[in-house]
């Protein structure tokens, strides 16, 4: 068993020998032999997390298992055959048989089988040279384009730090890469060794069960440079089908099946783990600015966040800023800007965010700042700014702000000691977080549609009221949401006015 990083207690990968028909034996040095600990063959399950998908007996499940503190671990698929008969499914899950007889497998189960499948579009080995700099050193396919991913890999001032690990967005790919550093004695390496390992794949939400894996492979390669057989077993038991032209998975769900499925998985962004304690870090680190967060998340605004290294921490901040903007009533937010995470970003990247209409990222170079036109608001450890004039107003707490933050404080301690003293296994922090802020903004948009479908459309005291907003200290907050979302044919009562 490859040991747990404290840093990132997600998931640990075993080395369990794969089935093999009878007789048939691998031979030593093989591929087989040499995957170490790749996770094609068992995945197991730590630290603390909210929504996961589950393969047991009888068929994937939608699940929420337990940790030892308390807390809900991330998902957990296992290969291994059923000891027991297949059990039977609840009512609203079984399978319906066909008029042939044969079984259709329900929407829910076809969504886990497709969001199972394991999508890694490339492997890589990046190291830093001292005459060069970063250098991409090795990778699958050959003919992948990785032109920039060696200064996404390593971040920039990652020399001050041992390891670290970096959440990134490769043009239309995202990518998970391990950093490692290790002291050597030799002249040409000048005292340090440092490396990185990482993968590709078109969907950030899965890339954390391949973490353990990834700070195994990046201690080999500092020990055992050039030593590549377990990550190209990795890549070919892994690699994702493309189609031609490359612009998806061909193990895409069905489109006129989405619609259920997001009602079903929630958005992509609630499907990601973290290791424990990383919501109550977030909501500790930033305290009432979270409110601050929220609403400029919701109003789709650029958003980067400053920090040294390690990067890691950060990028799980980029993740929960994500989490602040969640909607799931049909049909709001479909003309707006997508706001998705960057991840880490450096000088490689200004050209793209120069054509970004919304985004969250976070970069350890601070000449971003200087770079006012890039961002609409810039986060400096819990400094949170902007230089637009018009959003300058945005970044004071109304009496609803600290209301709501009150709240979310109270349900946590609640939660924690629900958890402490009843042994609760069903809740997680993760859910809390998600499910309060996606039911404050589910309420927002469900009186904004209310007052839009009534006789006399116009946005009172009351309305506000009932959206969870300050008449007063909200009123610009609510006019740009009028504005970006389409509801600017609403009437706006003379009473909201500013305080």
């Amino acid at each position: 068993m490859v040991e747990r990083s404290d840093r990132a207690p997600l998931l640990d990968w075993e080395e369990i020998p794969s089935a093999e028909k009878p007789g048939d034996e691998a031979p030593a040095g093989s591929p087989v032999e040499e995957r170490l600990s790749s996770p094609s063959s068992s995945r197991g399950t730590a630290g603390c997390a909210g929504f996961g998908w589950s393969s047991g007996p009888g068929g994937p499940t939608f699940s929420s298992r337990s940790d030892a503190d308390g807390c809900s671990a991330p998902p957990a698929t296992s290969s291994a055959p059923p000891a027991a008969p297949e059990r039977a499914l609840p009512p609203d899950k079984e399978e319906h048989l066909s008029d042939s007889g044969t079984r259709e497998v329900s929407l829910e189960d076809r969504m886990v089988k497709w969001e199972e499948k394991d999508q890694i579009v490339s492997v890589f080995v990046v190291t830093f040279n001292t005459r060069t700099g970063n250098m991409l050193e090795w990778c699958l396919p050959k003919d992948m384009d990785l032109e920039g991913v060696e200064f996404k890999a390593i971040a920039s001032g990652s020399h001050r730090v041992s390891t670290d690990f970096i959440y990134f967005r490769k043009g239309r790919y995202f990518g998970l890469a391990c950093f490692a550093n290790m002291a050597v004695e030799n002249t040409e390496e000048r005292g340090a060794r440092m490396k990185s390992v990482g993968i590709l794949s078109p969907s950030y939400t899965l890339l954390y069960r391949y973490m353990s894996f990834l700070e195994h492979q990046v201690r080999l390669q500092l020990q055992s440079p050039g030593h590549y057989s377990p990550l190209e077993a990795f890549y070919e038991d892994k690699r994702a089908l493309l189609p031609p032209s490359g612009e998806d998975v061909v193990t895409a769900f069905p489109a006129n099946a989405w619609g259920a499925a997001i009602n079903h998985s929630m958005h992509p962004e609630m499907k990601i783990t973290h290791p424990a304690g990383c919501m109550s870090q977030f909501i500790r680190f930033f305290g009432e600015q979270i409110m601050l967060l929220w609403k400029l998340a919701l109003l789709r605004r650029r958003i980067l966040i400053f920090s040294p290294p390690p990067v890691g921490v950060v990028c799980y901040r980029v993740y929960c800023c994500c989490c602040l903007a969640n909607i799931s009533i049909p049909g709001v937010g479909v003309a707006v800007p997508e706001f998705r995470p960057f991840f880490y970003v450096n000088v490689a990247d200004i050209s793209a965010l120069e054509n970004e209409l919304s985004y969250v990222a976070c970069t350890t170079e601070k000449i971003f700042e200087e770079k006012k036109d890039l961002y609409d608001v810039y986060v400096d450890n819990q400094n949170v700014k902007t230089y637009r004039d018009g959003l300058k107003p945005l970044l004071r707490l109304s009496a609803a702000d600290r209301e709501k933050y009150r709240k979310l404080t109270e349900q946590r301690q609640m939660l924690l000691y629900s958890q402490e003293e009843n042994g609760d296994c069903v809740s997680s922090e993760e859910d809390l977080f998600i499910l309060f802020f996606l039911e404050q903004n589910n309420r927002i948009f469900q009186t904004l549609s209310e007052v839009a479908g009534s006789p006399e459309p116009t946005v009172t005291q009351d309305s506000v009221r009932a959206m969870g907003l300050d008449p007063h200290g909200d009123r610009l907050f609510l006019l740009h949401l009028l504005e970006i979302y389409g509801y600017d044919s609403l009437l706006v009562s003379e009473q909201l006015c500013c305080s």
